[in-house]
C-alpha cells in the first residue's frame, strides 16, 4: 500500500519538467493519455512508453514511475487473462493490457510532477466551481495520506500479534476491524482539523477570493508548449500513417 501511495504523491524537485507551468504539464498528460487510448499494436505501445520514460528522465522520477508500473502490472495481467478467457486473440489481449499500463503511467506521471497547489490553480483558471475544486484537491491530498495511515496502523497491529493473512475469508475480514476503526477515527480527527482551518480562514464567506500566485507563461513554458505540440502531432502522424 505504501508503494501505491508513493506512486501518486508529489515530491518537490528541481527539474526542467517540475518548473513548467502546470497548464503545460496538464496538456502534456492529456496528450499522452490520448495516445495511450489509441494504442493498436505493441510497437505503438513501445513508442508511447519511450516518450513517457524520456519525460520521466528529465523530471528525475523514473524510479517512482517504474514502481507504479510494477503495481499496475498485476492488474494488467488480470486484464489479459479476462480478455483471453472471453475469446480475444493473444495479441489483442496484450494490447489492452499495455493500454492500461500506459494510461496508468501517464496519469501517475502527472501527479508526480504537479503539486496539489498547482492543480488547484489550473482548475481555478478553468473556471471550475470553487467547492468542486476544493473537494477534488482535498481528495488528491488526503487519499495517499490515508493509504500511508492504513499502512502504519497495519504495521502497528501486526507488531501486537494481529495476523491478517491467516484463516478463512470471514476471519480475514474480521481481522481488518482493528485496522478500520483507528483509520476511521484518524480520518474523522483530520477532517475536523480541516473544518476548523477552513472556518478560521472564512471559507464560507461570499467575498471574492484571490490567489497569492497567478499563472503566467514564461519563455521556457512557451518553448515547452511548442515542443509538446510538435511531438504530439508527429506521434499522431507516426501512429496513424506509418506504423
Amino acid at each position: 500500500m505504501m508503494s501505491i501511495a508513493k506512486g501518486f504523491i508529489f515530491k518537490r524537485m528541481d527539474s526542467p519538467i517540475h518548473r513548467l507551468d502546470p497548464r503545460i504539464k496538464l496538456l502534456m498528460s492529456i496528450g499522452l493519455f490520448y495516445l495511450a487510448l489509441s494504442i493498436s499494436s505493441i510497437f505503438e505501445a513501445a513508442i508511447i512508453f519511450s516518450t513517457i520514460f524520456t519525460i520521466a528522465t528529465f523530471a528525475n522520477i523514473t524510479n517512482r514511475l517504474i514502481r507504479t508500473i510494477f503495481i499496475a502490472l498485476g492488474f494488467a495481467i488480470f486484464i489479459f487473462l479476462i480478455n483471453y478467457i472471453v475469446g480475444y486473440e493473444i495479441l489483442l489481449a496484450i494490447q489492452l493490457s499495455l493500454r492500461f499500463i500506459t494510461i496508468i503511467s501517464s496519469t501517475s506521471m502527472f501527479f508526480l510532477i504537479t503539486s496539489p497547489d498547482e492543480l488547484e490553480m489550473v482548475m481555478k483558471w478553468m473556471r471550475i466551481p470553487r467547492d468542486f475544486v476544493f473537494a477534488f484537491v482535498t481528495a488528491v491530498r488526503f487519499v495517499p495520506v490515508l493509504i500511508i495511515d492504513a499502512t502504519r496502523i497495519m504495521d502497528s497491529q501486526k507488531s501486537r500479534g494481529l495476523e491478517l493473512e491467516k484463516g478463512n475469508i470471514i476471519k480475514r475480514i474480521r481481522n481488518f476491524i482493528p485496522i478500520l476503526i483507528p483509520l476511521i477515527l484518524t480520518s474523522i480527527r483530520r477532517s475536523l482539523n480541516l473544518a476548523e482551518a477552513m472556518e478560521s480562514r472564512s471559507y464560507s464567506s461570499n467575498n471574492p477570493k484571490t490567489s497569492l500566485y497567478e499563472l503566467q507563461l514564461k519563455t521556457r513554458d512557451k518553448i515547452a508548449l511548442l515542443i509538446i505540440l510538435v511531438t504530439f502531432f508527429a506521434l499522431v502522424y507516426l501512429l496513424e500513417y506509418i506504423v
